[in-house]
């Protein structure tokens, strides 16, 4: 499954050179991240409230490919990248349309943390009911990495 939203660039998202100033880009991506888990059912705000979960942020990154410059329509895709038994990875990629130009690519890669006690976090296992959602999500998308690694050094 992939998860798309559009918008369009505004002034006040430029640096003095009139692109895209790069922090944009994070904003951009964590508000996909948070509606691809809502397009699953997975409100993140109800996880924690409700299953003392969250999706924490172990690592994120962007590539580059053209900047974004005032009143592009852009287009953000959003998907799972790889799945394991604690490890979420999501890509999303941001397009300026119609032409479909790749401006930058993105990943994030969350752990599942246990938040019942905000104090000491640590890592759980994917809960089967959520996993099994991910795992749907990602049958539409061949090639994406799922399921407990066998791999010696994989989390």
């Amino acid at each position: 499954m992939e998860n798309v939203v559009e918008r369009i660039i505004a002034w006040g998202e430029l640096d003095p050179l009139g692109i895209v100033f790069y922090p944009r880009y994070y904003e951009w991506m964590d508000d996909c991240g948070h509606r691809f888990f809502d397009a699953l059912g997975l409100n993140l705000g109800v996880l924690r409230e409700k299953n003392h979960l969250i999706f924490g942020l172990v690592e994120t990154g962007f590539r580059y490919h053209s900047p974004g410059r005032y009143g592009d329509r852009i287009r953000a895709v959003t998907r799972i990248l790889r799945l394991e038994r604690k490890i979420l990875v999501l890509e999303t990629s941001i397009l300026r349309v119609p032409a479909d130009e790749l401006l930058a690519v993105g990943f994030e890669e969350r752990i599942c943390l246990d938040c019942s006690d905000p104090s000491r976090l640590r890592a759980a296992d994917i809960p089967p009911e959520i996993l099994e959602k991910l795992q749907n999500a990602t049958r539409s998308q061949p090639g994406v990495p799922t399921g407990v690694p066998t791999t010696p050094g994989w989390r």
